[in-house]
C-alpha cells in the first residue's frame, strides 16, 4: 500500500492547494466589485472635462496652446502600469509587452515611470532611464496617486525635458476582454471629425471664456492629465483582479480535475493491493492442503 499512501498524501497536497486558490478567487472577485463600482464613479468626472476640453478646441479655431501643438519628438515619458503581484495569468506579460513594442519602435530617447513591483523589476536593467518607480498602489489606487504622477509629467513637458508623454495600461472591455493599450496624454489628441456636428455653429459666436481660452486650458488640461491616469489606474485595477480571478478559478478546476484523476488511480491501487492480499491468502490455504 505505500503506492496508495503516496496518492493520498499527493490528494491532499492538491487539496490544499485548491483551497488556496479557491480562496483567492474569492477575494478577487470581491475586489473586482470594488474596483468596478469605482470606475464607474470616475467615468462621468473624464468624460466632463473631456468635453469641455473639446468645447474649447471647437469654438476657438485659431487657438495655440502648449498642451495642443506637437513639437519635434526627442524624448519621449512613458508610464507603465503593472500589478505588485503575480498569479493573474497573461496580465503583467501582455502589458509588458506592449511596452517593448512601443519602446522598439521609438526612434527618440525614452524615459519612464513605472507603477508596479512587475515593470519596477522588468526594467531595472533597462537602458531606458526610470524616472520614477511607484509600488504597492496598483491594486487600490487613490487620486492622489494620479496627481503626483501627474504633476511629475507635466513639470518634464513644461521644462521640454519630454516632448511626449505616453500612458500604457491594461483596458477592461468586459471581465473576459482585457487589452493592453497605449495612449498618449500630451499633446493632447482630440478627433474633431467624430465631435465637429457636437456643437451648433449658431452657439460658437456666444460662447466666451474669461480671462482667456488659453488660460482655461492651462487649468482644464492638467485635471484632464490627472483624470486619464486615475482613471487608468482604477481600470487596470479592476483588469488585475479579473484576470487573477480567472486565474485562480481555472486553478481551482485544473485542482479538481486531478483530484478526480488521483482518487480513480488511488481506488485502482487500493483494489489492486487488496485483491493481492486475496490471492496470496488464497494461494496460502491451497498450499496448506
Amino acid at each position: 500500500m505505500a503506492g496508495a499512501r503516496d496518492i493520498k498524501r499527493k490528494i491532499k497536497s492538491v487539496s490544499n492547494t485548491r483551497q488556496i486558490t479557491k480562496a483567492m478567487e474569492l477575494v478577487s472577485t470581491s475586489k473586482l466589485r470594488k474596483a468596478k463600482s469605482k470606475l464607474d464613479i470616475t467615468k462621468p468626472y473624464f468624460d466632463t472635462v473631456l468635453e469641455t476640453i473639446k468645447s474649447v478646441i471647437q469654438n476657438e479655431k485659431s487657438l495655440k496652446h502648449r498642451f495642443l501643438t506637437k513639437r519635434e519628438s526627442k524624448n519621449t515619458l512613458y508610464i507603465v502600469i503593472t500589478a505588485d503581484r503575480g498569479l493573474c495569468g497573461g496580465y503583467n506579460s501582455n502589458i509588458l509587452k506592449e511596452s517593448v513594442k512601443q519602446i522598439a519602435a521609438d526612434d527618440t530617447n525614452v524615459k519612464l515611470i513605472t507603477i508596479g513591483k512587475q515593470s519596477k523589476n522588468f526594467f531595472k536593467n533597462s537602458l531606458n532611464k526610470t524616472i520614477k518607480s511607484y509600488t504597492h498602489i496598483s491594486e487600490s489606487p487613490e487620486f492622489s496617486d494620479a496627481r503626483q504622477i501627474a504633476g511629475i509629467a507635466l513639470k518634464m513637458y513644461d521644462e521640454e525635458l519630454i516632448d511626449e508623454i505616453k500612458l500604457i495600461y491594461t483596458r477592461m472591455i468586459s471581465s473576459l476582454s482585457l487589452v493592453a493599450t497605449t495612449l498618449t496624454l500630451l499633446p493632447v489628441e482630440v478627433d474633431m471629425e467624430k465631435e465637429k456636428d457636437a456643437v451648433n455653429d449658431e452657439m460658437k459666436d456666444l460662447v466666451s471664456y474669461e480671462p482667456s481660452a488659453e488660460e482655461v486650458l492651462d487649468f482644464i488640461i492638467p485635471k484632464y492629465i490627472e483624470s486619464v491616469i486615475y482613471g487608468a489606474l482604477i481600470e487596470s485595477s479592476a483588469a488585475e483582479q479579473s484576470a487573477r480571478r480567472i486565474a485562480m478559478e481555472n486553478a481551482s478546476d485544473n485542482a479538481d480535475e486531478m483530484i478526480d484523476e488521483l482518487t480513480l488511480t488511488y481506488n485502482k491501487a487500493r483494489q489492486s493491493a487488496i485483491t493481492q492480499e486475496i490471492t496470496e491468502i488464497v494461494g496460502g490455504a491451497e498450499a496448506l492442503k
